[in-house]
């Protein structure tokens, strides 16, 4: 008989690998769509709008999703998710138009939903001081994003980039075998039957559920929206081939994701609020350097005319992308160890309607890239707008936890 941790640790261990892959293939096109790209001669919107897409389909489902696994368990729900993403995954291969790519991306996106599913399930088998922790560690899924960055390139110069549709299905589906014999289910995880679909989609208007989401966009939406970007970023903007662009765009794809269970660890120490705080102002700060267009300037002065450049090389933006890649997946976990304090019997729910922002984040992000390049003909364009939503999320954390904090301080008075 197998003991009750042996099977937190041996759900918890799976659930992180299936994520990974789950995650690898959600980000498929950040790879995949630039030779696409090449291939059906499309503007910077339609690839941002290609590379998106897989982002949409897997941030409406969330929520249905995270229901799902309140009411029936996590285990099945997962495994019937990734066996449905199968088909479109390998059918990739035989697109030929753009509303082809489209349409399988679309079908393709809802493992992205996993996250969703995986969150509530985890971290019910573990107890509340660690939950932080152990939702940390299966968000470091999103590593996958960097899996994807450092295998694909390579593949797609030796094969082609048809090979890589095949070899991700197969891939998923033996991680769904292995997913289903080394996990459990628990009765007791899900909600009583009692509980209806409508009480459950009323926690929507939470103002603290409205207010985690809003975090989340920016925190993983941000993430998702440059893991998809940079790649081409590096392209145009630094001149770099496509494995090259890759291998930079991983050093923040991989920190993003795998420093996740350092958030749940900060959070289940620190305490969600101070720890998502502090993440908001490293990210605005950043974000505010590398808004910066290159600029030439030309000044006069008594010895006449001087030129001066101003510019983020390579390295320079390398590095300020890692310091974000930290931040927002410390960020990332601390959001979700609110929810695990303000709603312990709702978690599928709440991460669900959570994870909807974020995905939908990170579905618009990358197309409005896209439009601000194509309008503006300034490629930091990105950041200015990834600015401006960090500035909002900051100012109203500020005006949403000040009474909380005003109430704390006269307890403790």
């Amino acid at each position: 008989m197998k003991t009750h941790r042996y099977k937190a640790n041996s759900i918890l261990i799976s659930s992180t690998v299936a994520f990974t892959i789950c995650f690898m293939i959600w980000m498929i096109f950040a790879v995949l769509g630039i030779p696409i790209k090449e291939q059906l001669g499309l503007t910077e919107t339609q690839f941002g709008l290609l590379a998106a897409m897989p982002v949409l389909s897997g941030s409406l489902i969330r929520v249905p999703l995270g229901i799902w696994t309140d009411r029936y368990g996590g285990r099945i729900v997962f495994f019937i998710l990734m066996l449905i993403c199968i088909p479109p995954i390998f059918l990739l291969q035989y697109a030929q138009q753009y509303w082809q790519f489209l349409l399988l991306s679309l079908w393709m996106g809802l493992i992205g939903g996993s996250f969703s599913i995986g969150t509530p399930y985890v971290a019910k088998w573990f107890d509340r001081k660690h939950q932080g922790l152990t939702m940390g560690i299966f968000g470091a899924g999103n590593a996958g994003s960097a899996l994807n960055k450092l295998i694909a390139p390579t593949l797609i110069i030796l094969y082609g980039w048809t090979f890589i549709p095949t070899l991700y299905s197969v891939i998923l589906f033996l991680c769904a075998l292995m997913f289903w014999f080394t996990t459990y289910s628990d009765s007791k995880h899900r909600v009583a039957p009692s509980v209806n679909f409508i009480d459950q989609l009323r926690l929507i208007k939470n103002p603290a559920v409205l207010r985690y989401s809003q975090y989340y966009s920016v925190v993983f939406g941000g993430y998702v929206g440059l893991a998809l970007w940079m790649v081409s970023y590096y392209v145009q903007e630094y001149h770099f081939s496509l494995t090259q662009a890759a291998f930079l765009a991983a050093c923040f794809s991989l920190p993003g994701g795998a420093l996740r269970a350092l958030g749940g660890w900060l959070s289940d120490k620190y305490g969600a609020y101070k720890v998502t705080w502090l993440v908001m102002w490293v990210c605005w700060v950043a974000f505010f350097i590398l808004s910066y267009p290159s600029t030439d300037m030309s000044i006069q002065t008594v010895n006449g005319s001087s030129q001066f450049h101003i510019g983020i090389n390579a390295t320079v933006f390398t590095i300020l992308l890692f310091v974000i890649a930290i931040a927002m997946a410390i960020g990332k976990a601390s959001i979700f160890k609110f929810i695990a304090d303000d709603f312990p019997e709702d978690m599928g729910t709440v991460s669900g309607v959570v994870g909807l922002a974020g995905g939908i984040g990170g579905f618009l992000l990358p197309i409005m890239f896209g439009l601000l390049v194509d309008f503006t003909g300034i490629r930091s364009s990105s950041f200015m707008l990834l600015y401006g939503c960090v500035c909002i999320s900051l100012v109203w954390m500020h005006f949403s936890f000040k009474p909380l904090q005003k109430k704390e301080i006269l307890k403790q008075n």
